[in-house]
Order: C-alpha cells, then sequence, then structure tokens
C-alpha cells in the first residue's frame, strides 16, 4: 500500500468513525464494521477498503470494496461514507 493510499485510507476511517462505524487500518486496508446492524456471515456487516486506480476513470484513485466495487473517487469523501454507511447498513438490498 502506498503512502498516499494509506493517508487517504485513514482519513476516510476517521470520518467513518464519525458516522458511528468501526474502522481500523490493517496491511491488506481500512477495515470497516457496523457494530449497530446483524450481519449474515460476521457479528456484523463488515468489509475492507483499498485505494487503487480506476481504469474507467483514466486511472484516477478510488475506494474499493472488498468485492473489487468501486465506491467514489478519493477526492469524494462524502460519497465513500454514503456509500459505505448503505452497504454496512444490514440490508441485503444495499449491497454494492
Amino acid at each position: 500500500m502506498t503512502p498516499d493510499a494509506r493517508a487517504r485510507l485513514g482519513a476516510l476511517g476517521t470520518v467513518l468513525r464519525a458516522h458511528g462505524l468501526q474502522a481500523w487500518m490493517a496491511p491488506d486496508g481500512l477495515h470497516v464494521e457496523n457494530p449497530d446492524a446483524a450481519g449474515c456471515c460476521t457479528e456484523h456487516p463488515c468489509t475492507v477498503l483499498t485505494v487503487e486506480a480506476r481504469g474507467t476513470d483514466d486511472g484516477r484513485a478510488w475506494f474499493w470494496t472488498a468485492h473489487r466495487a468501486p465506491i467514489a473517487d478519493v477526492h469524494h469523501v462524502a460519497d465513500a461514507v454514503t456509500a459505505v454507511k448503505t452497504l454496512l447498513a444490514g440490508r441485503p438490498e444495499a449491497g454494492l
């Protein structure tokens, strides 16, 4: 993970924690969990976020889910927060 990716994930984690989610850095990315929702495979809905280039957006850096779904350009943190909160809401139809 590049220093820039780590910094962007760290900043996103800070905002996600302010929104009531649990977020922590690990070698594979930013782990995010919703402690207020029941999960299907784990106790609570969770994902691992990474930062990678998105080829269909001229190689710009984007946040990605563990399932390789792009969620937002790294400059659009509010969009990323909304997408992660929706993803981890504990509703199957919310999956990205």
